[in-house]
């Protein structure tokens, strides 16, 4: 498996990482649930490069591209994680997160991540368990519940 940083994808990966973005299954769980215009991609790609608190990979498995995972909020110890699948795909969340675990544990030597998810999203809560991410918190986000969850790796 590859993570791909998005500072480095060429113009075809930056596009298909707007579509799953701007694709409904996609936006209805995302803070910002606004379609976002490529313009704005690309200005977001440029900001990575000065930013290393936050890291974004596109996500590829042989010839197939699985979906994006990403840390933000990088300390020397944490960081919020971020997690969304090819929307053509299913099956696909386990690989992800462990790619993104693997790379959190071995290579930033992170020793704990923290998730933000809306309480309705049932699959993101079910894929956050399996990987042993306990609930710490909820608030409330624009009207909605949200659940923080935190793993020690």
């Amino acid at each position: 498996m590859q993570l791909l940083d998005f500072t480095t994808l060429d113009t075809g990966q930056l596009a298909l990482v707007l579509k799953w973005r701007n694709h409904p299954k996609i936006r209805k769980w995302m803070l910002r649930d606004n379609e976002i215009s490529m313009e704005e991609h690309l200005c977001f790609i440029q900001s990575l490069k000065k930013r290393p608190d936050k890291r974004y990979f596109l996500v590829q498995k042989s010839h197939d591209y699985l979906g994006v995972v990403d840390l933000t909020d990088i300390t020397a110890t944490g960081a919020e994680l971020g997690i969304y699948a090819n929307p053509d795909l299913h099956g696909v969340g386990k690989l992800l997160m462990s790619a993104l675990i693997d790379y959190a544990r071995e290579t930033l030597k992170l020793t704990h991540l923290i998730a933000n998810v809306f309480a309705d999203n049932e699959k993101a809560k079910d894929l956050y368990q399996k990987f042993d991410f306990v609930e710490t918190h909820r608030t409330a986000y624009n009207g909605r519940e949200m659940i923080t969850l935190e793993r020690t790796l």
